[in-house]
């Protein structure tokens, strides 16, 4: 009598693994998409696709350390994500918008805020295998995150939605707009990640009001919201810049390494 074996059943994916990917490609469309509504000069309905992006970008992530699904499948994936929901659609929708009229030199200026938001996530890639890494620089980024990134690029955009006199538009202010978030991607500046921040329980109760007026703001006045979360953001630069480096010296003094400054002259 022969037994025949039953071939192995192929193990499905769990809905843990599967969920943040599915939000990841959500936002991939969402970028997307915010390059048609540019074609179709829906300026409006282009910027609130990439800002749906970010959302659902800020979503996955976090989804997948709760549930425990993060995968090198998703990383991989969330990077792709972000090249194009934020380097690519808020470069190629600033240039439909304004930076055409310069012509190559509007073009370049788009092309270069998207391979600094290549660079900036393969740099981000690689630096999570850092061992050497210290403690705190968990807290920070180097240089401005892609989201961030793709939404300060729009934001003379959410400017002209707001005030529509004004010089928001000119092609030559958007083109360098896009070359100096460019550069801010891929600059070694410390910025905040606040991905641990902790609030402490007095603070809970004032956090979820703030947190529902933000919403209230966001639905009421949307592109002012988005502006002045926008200056707040850039305004914080000088402060996170102080802080890593007021951490560095801290690890510094107790590694006993002495600081540039408290460093003897060379001979």
């Amino acid at each position: 009598m022969i037994i025949r074996r039953r071939p192995p059943r192929l193990k499905g994916l769990s809905l843990n693994h599967l969920l943040p990917n599915v939000l990841t490609v959500l936002a991939l469309c969402s970028g997307l998409t915010a390059v048609r509504f540019a074609h179709l000069e829906q300026w409006q309905a282009a910027v609130a696709a990439i800002v749906v992006a970010a959302v659902l970008d800020g979503l996955d992530g976090r989804l997948a350390r709760l549930l425990g699904g993060g995968s090198k499948f998703g990383a991989e994936l969330d990077s792709l994500s972000d090249f194009l929901s934020f380097g690519a659609a808020p470069a190629v929708v600033v240039y439909t918008w304004s930076s055409h009229e310069l012509g190559g030199i509007g073009w370049a200026a788009a092309l270069f805020l998207a391979v600094c938001c290549a660079l900036r996530l393969a740099r981000f890639n690689t630096a999570l295998e850092d061992p050497d890494k210290p403690a705190f620089a968990y807290n920070y980024f180097v240089g401005v995150p892609a989201p961030a990134g793709g939404g300060l690029a729009l934001l003379p955009m959410m400017i002209s939605f707001e005030w529509t006199a004004g010089p928001f538009r000119e092609p030559v202010l958007t083109s360098l707009w896009l070359v100096v978030i460019g550069l801010l991607m891929v600059s070694r500046f410390p910025t905040f990640a606040f991905k641990k921040v902790k609030v402490p329980h007095a603070y809970v109760l004032p956090t979820l009001v703030g947190a529902g007026l933000f919403t209230a703001a966001l639905f009421s006045a949307p592109w002012l919201t988005l502006i002045v979360l926008g200056v707040i953001y850039l305004a914080m630069f000088p402060l996170s810049y102080r802080s890593f480096r007021r951490l560095t010296k801290e690890a510094q003094r107790i590694a006993g390494v002495p600081s540039p400054e408290e460093s003897p002259p060379k001979a």
